[in-house]
């Protein structure tokens, strides 16, 4: 009955678990992210330290709160198991973004550039140019989010005057 108590009380209060109240970043916004991290394929776990859709690296893991699975029971798994299952590798992102979410290009609001400038450059250098690559990747993955939702709106409409 000690031990029940005891793994209740680490459930409760350790702050091992992968669901996150705060979430800032859309779902669209998190699709662009993991199409410019990964091209959203999961079959390469880690490159380079970075691991998960999102390749997130350990420091980022760390910032993010320290997410983990239920099951896990070490530390040393528990970065690789949260980063590389999807759910939980979101939530990752959405408390690094919730924890350290600014204006990084300067236009005063805080939106799915910025995010993406933050997941790619970290938090000190989100100001900074983001590489040519992952910026042309993201943008056409979220003007291709924003045309897909004006022609669901269109449809709508339609079928609404119809």
């Amino acid at each position: 009955m000690l031990r029940l108590l005891v793994c209740l009380w680490l459930l409760v209060y350790s702050g091992s678990s992968y669901e996150v109240q705060n979430k800032p970043v859309t779902e669209d916004c998190l699709d662009c992210l993991c199409e410019t991290m990964s091209g959203c394929n999961a079959s390469a776990i880690c490159v380079n330290g970075a691991c998960g859709i999102f390749r997130i690296t350990w420091g980022y893991w760390v910032e993010a709160g320290k997410l983990t699975l239920p099951t896990d029971t070490a530390l040393s798994d528990a970065f690789t198991n949260c980063v590389n299952q999807p759910h939980c590798a979101a939530n990752t992102v959405q408390n690094y973004m919730f924890k350290h979410g600014q204006d990084c290009n300067g236009d005063e609001h805080i939106d799915c550039l910025d995010f993406g400038a933050l997941h790619k450059l970290g938090n000190l250098k989100c100001q900074e140019e983001l590489p040519y690559i992952f910026a042309k990747v993201f943008n056409r993955c979220l003007k291709s989010k924003e045309r897909m939702a004006e022609e669901k709106i269109i449809k709508e409409q339609e079928t609404v005057s119809t």
